[in-house]
C-alpha cells in the first residue's frame, strides 16, 4: 500500500520550508500529492521537483489555492456552483441554481419548495466534494480507480445507494440503455473501460477532439446504473486540468445540441465540437473576467 505523508513530514524529510512544500503541491510539482478537505497527502516517496519541471496551468494552480484556502467569490467559488448545478440540472434535479449556491456557501437551502427531494440535495453537496478530488488529482491520469472513486463520492447516502441492485462506487450490474441506444453489457464494461483508459492515457498531448472523443465513447459505455452523465462531465474537467485545455460547461441552453453532438458522433463530430466550443468561450469569459491567463 501506498505511504502518504503530510506536508510538515514531507519538508522536514527533505531538508526545505514547509510552504515551498504547500507551492509545490498547489502547482502540481509534486507526483502523485492531493487535497483531502484542507490537509495535502504527499507519497513518501514523492520527489523533489527538478528545474524545468512544466507548471501546470494558471488555471489549476489558481483553483488549487482558492480551495485550499476556502477562499470566496473567487473562480473556484463560481466553478462549484455552475458545473454542479448544470450537469445535475441535465440529469433532472429540480434544485435552482440559487438554492445550489446556499448549499454551497451557507449549508442551507434557502427558500425551497415543500417537494425538494432528499436526492438532489445529497447529490449537489456530492458533486461538491467531486470537484474537489478533481482538482486535487487533475495532474495524475485517470485509472479506473479514480473513476469509481468519484461515483462512489456522488451516490453515497442517495436512495439508490440503499438499493441491493445498485453498486455504488461499482460498476453496473444490470443492463442499461441511454437514450434508446443500448450500451456495453455488465460483464463487458470492466474490458471496454479498460481498452478507452489505455488508448487515451497513451496519447502523449491530448487534444480537446480527443477529449471529446473519450466522452463520447465512455456514455457509450455507460458502466454505471446511474451518474455516467456527471461523472463523464467530471472527467472532461480532470482532462482539461491536466492537459492545460480551457474546460467547458455544458449549460442548460447548450443541452439540445450536446444531446446531439453525443448521437452524431463518428457521423458530424461538428455538432458536439461546436457545442463544446461555445461552452467553451463562455468559459474563457469566466477566465478573463478573474484575470487568469489560458
Amino acid at each position: 500500500m501506498k505511504e502518504y505523508v503530510s506536508v510538515r513530514e514531507y519538508a522536514e524529510k527533505q531538508g526545505v520550508r514547509e510552504r515551498t512544500v504547500r507551492h509545490y503541491c498547489a502547482t502540481g510539482k509534486l507526483d502523485g500529492a492531493f487535497l483531502t478537505g484542507k490537509t495535502w497527502n504527499i507519497p513518501a516517496d514523492a520527489e523533489l521537483p527538478k528545474k524545468g519541471k512544466p507548471k501546470i496551468s494558471p488555471l489549476l494552480a489558481r483553483l488549487r489555492e482558492e480551495m485550499e484556502g476556502k477562499l470566496k467569490g473567487g473562480i473556484y467559488h463560481r466553478l462549484q456552483i455552475e458545473l454542479t448545478y448544470s450537469s445535475n440540472h441535465i440529469e433532472g434535479s429540480r434544485l435552482t441554481k440559487e438554492q445550489t449556491r446556499f448549499i454551497f456557501e451557507t449549508n442551507t437551502l434557502g427558500r425551497t419548495a415543500k417537494n425538494t427531494r432528499i436526492d438532489d440535495i445529497m447529490e449537489t453537496v456530492n458533486h461538491f466534494r467531486c470537484i474537489d478530488y478533481v482538482i486535487g488529482h487533475a495532474t495524475e491520469k485517470i485509472t479506473e480507480a479514480h473513476i469509481k472513486q468519484l461515483h462512489l463520492m456522488l451516490k453515497t447516502n442517495t436512495s439508490d445507494s440503499r438499493k441491493s441492485w445498485f453498486v455504488t462506487g461499482g460498476y453496473k450490474k444490470l443492463a442499461n440503455e441511454v437514450g434508446g441506444e443500448e450500451t456495453a453489457q455488465p460483464e463487458e464494461v470492466h474490458k471496454q473501460m479498460k481498452s478507452l483508459l489505455a488508448a487515451y492515457n497513451a496519447i502523449a498531448g491530448p487534444t480537446f477532439m480527443d477529449i471529446l472523443d473519450f466522452h463520447v465513447r465512455f456514455e457509450r459505455i455507460h458502466p454505471f446504473q446511474d451518474g455516467n452523465g456527471r461523472i463523464g462531465r467530471l472527467l472532461i474537467l480532470w482532462q482539461c486540468l491536466r492537459s492545460g485545455i480551457v474546460p467547458f460547461i455544458i449549460t442548460e441552453d447548450l443541452r439540445l445540441f450536446y444531446y446531439r453532438g453525443l448521437q452524431n458522433w463518428g457521423r458530424i463530430d461538428g455538432y458536439l465540437h461546436d457545442t463544446c466550443l461555445t461552452a467553451q468561450d463562455n468559459f474563457k469569459a469566466m477566465m478573463d473576467y478573474f484575470r487568469i491567463k489560458y
